[in-house]
């Protein structure tokens, strides 16, 4: 699908009841890694979905002997499918899930988190039935610390705007479209070839900026159906994470490059903007004295956080178009961090703290 206008369109959900019918089938998907201790919290939140899923199929991407046991013994003490495969990440446990399944549209969990009873009836109400392009349709997520505690009722519209219109509101942030809260086209879906297995961290947004370029149109629905559980365990908090989030960056920039006869900066105003402090911060924070438990299970890989910022400075560097003064506070940053001594580190960026201080004092005088 090429050549057609992107629409883009917030659905005001109804109250009333949604009937089902054969082209409204949906499958749900799990992707579970040693799992055990939040998997039949997320199960049993599908089984008591208001509008039942069609077909539900837990990806078993890899676990030990002992969890995937665990797993089996819970599948079939509540009734739902597993898959087993060799690990290869959440990305890959999702499109296994797909592959395997045959539902028009596809709703995935992912295991530390659960679904609120109307996940599917909400969703189901957003579809553009006459809308030959529909990619998807989300939702807001409910935030919640890692035993299902509500902190927050709206991350998602908290976050960011919706839905999506233009192309620079998918690179310069997070997108905060999050396939837990979504229903995707199966369409769209397998149009793109599913998630890029090569990222475990952003592959949510790189599939559906995938999706968007590709045509298919967007509907926001701004109501929770999923509760974001925070678990700091989670692939999020983890160099995993880091090392994806290199890979993301340097898709982008490959996909991305800055055209100054369209006056398009997509590398120096979004990327370099989003990702340098993220990148660089994870760096400094590795090598000076952890105070957090975060912190001290990052410190352990400060030598691969450097060479990632290293890497990113590099990507970075090659931008025709990026100021030199930005490329030389970046070259600065590198060779203080390189030197990973935490006391000229502090004290360069007091120094750079006191001279941006009087620049913004002299400047407004």
């Amino acid at each position: 699908m090429r050549n057609v206008d992107v629409v883009s369109t917030v659905v005001e959900v109804e109250t009333s009841a949604v009937l089902t019918s054969d082209k409204n089938t949906v499958v749900v998907i799990i992707p579970y890694y040693n799992g055990s201790k939040y998997i039949e919290r997320a199960a049993q939140s599908v089984l008591n979905q208001t509008i039942k899923a069609t077909e539900f199929v837990v990806v078993n991407d890899g676990s030990t002997v002992e969890e995937t046991n665990k797993l089996n013994e819970i599948a079939a003490k509540m009734g739902f499918q597993v898959l087993h495969k060799e690990n290869g990440g959440q990305g890959s446990a999702r499109n296994w899930g797909v592959k395997h399944s045959n539902s028009k549209f596809i709703s995935f969990l992912d295991q530390d988190d659960f679904y609120l009873k109307t996940h599917i009836e909400t969703l189901i109400k957003g579809v553009e039935q006459d809308d030959p392009h529909f990619g998807w349709v989300y939702a807001d997520l409910m935030e919640a610390d890692e035993e299902g505690n509500i902190v927050r009722s709206d991350m998602v519209t908290y976050h960011s705007s919706h839905p999506k219109r233009f192309i620079n509101d998918l690179i310069n942030s997070d997108m905060h479209v999050l396939p837990s809260a979504s229903l995707i086209s199966r369409d769209a879906f397998e149009d793109v070839g599913g998630f890029d297995a090569q990222f475990m961290g952003y592959e949510d947004d790189d599939l559906f900026m995938r999706i968007f370029r590709k045509g298919y149109t967007n509907y926001f629905i701004p109501k929770a159906v999923t509760v974001w559980c925070i678990n700091t365990n989670s692939t999020s908090y983890s160099i995993r994470m880091s090392r994806s989030r290199l890979k993301y960056i340097q898709k982008l920039c490959a996909t991305f490059s800055d055209d100054p006869d369209r006056s398009r900066y997509y590398i120096r105003d979004l990327v370099v903007p989003r990702f340098t402090n993220l990148v660089v911060g994870e760096a400094y924070k590795a090598i000076m004295p952890a105070t957090t438990p975060q912190e001290l299970k990052m410190a352990a890989h400060k030598d691969e956080l450097i060479s990632i910022m290293n890497e990113y400075i590099q990507t970075i560097l090659a931008n025709t178009v990026l100021p030199r003064r930005s490329k030389i506070k970046l070259m600065l940053q590198s060779k203080i961090i390189n030197t990973r001594n935490p006391i000229l580190m502090k004290s360069s960026m007091l120094m750079y703290k006191f001279i941006y201080s009087l620049k913004s004092t002299f400047r407004f005088r």
